[in-house]
């Protein structure tokens, strides 16, 4: 079952290899890469519909001007760029605690946890897949919180849950072996800091 589900990624990447041709330019991509009006005002009829799409095209207009009026900076200009300077240390913190947050130890370590809690073999690669499913149901789930709560909180949030959850999952992995029913709740922590990480960071 595995070698198939795994290649059942392969099968979206065929749907999108043999219908992208039919899809229309990017009316932006036409009218500020290409300079081409016509193109770009057929491709907004082929996804807007028939009508007076002027108002779109005035916006891609403007797009464009702000483009041309904008200097493209090199990674040294950004770095040296002293009106960047907050926003480059912000993205910096967000990347470099994303990479230490630790989901991939908890990925690596799961399925320990998993076959010390008294799952059977068989049953592990399934609960793996949970843990998974898990994430991507989360990360859905985020798109429709960002709107109403917004990025800072989610992230703020986020973040003090996971940490509450991994300070919560040091101490039942080492406990678990003077109370029989801390693998279960080894097992439930690992699903709530992925839930948590796919919500936040």
């Amino acid at each position: 079952l595995w070698p198939w589900l795994l290649a059942s990624s392969g099968l979206s990447a065929l749907v999108q290899l043999v219908t992208l041709p039919f899809f229309p330019d990017s009316p932006s991509y036409l009218l500020i890469q290409k300079g081409n009006e016509e193109a770009c005002r057929k491709a907004i009829r082929k996804l807007w519909g028939e009508g007076d799409h002027q108002a779109e095209i005035d916006d891609i207009m403007k797009e464009k001007a702000a483009m041309t009026s904008t200097k493209t900076l090199r990674v040294l200009e950004v770095i040296k760029e002293r009106s960047l300077r907050w926003q480059l240390y912000i993205l910096m913190t967000v990347m470099t605690t994303l990479q230490l947050c630790g989901i991939n130890a908890i990925y690596f370590y799961s399925f320990e946890v998993f076959h010390t809690a008294k799952f059977e073999e068989h049953l592990i690669p399934y609960v793996s897949l949970g843990v998974g499913l898990c994430e991507c149901l989360s990360s859905i789930l985020c798109s429709t919180l960002i709107d109403r709560f917004g990025r800072k909180v989610l992230l703020w949030g986020g973040y003090t849950l996971m940490c509450s959850v991994l300070a919560l999952l040091t101490m039942t992995l080492s406990l678990q072996h003077q109370f029989f029913w801390m693998h279960y709740f080894s097992v439930i922590l690992i699903f709530l800091f992925v839930i948590f990480y796919g919500i936040g960071p």
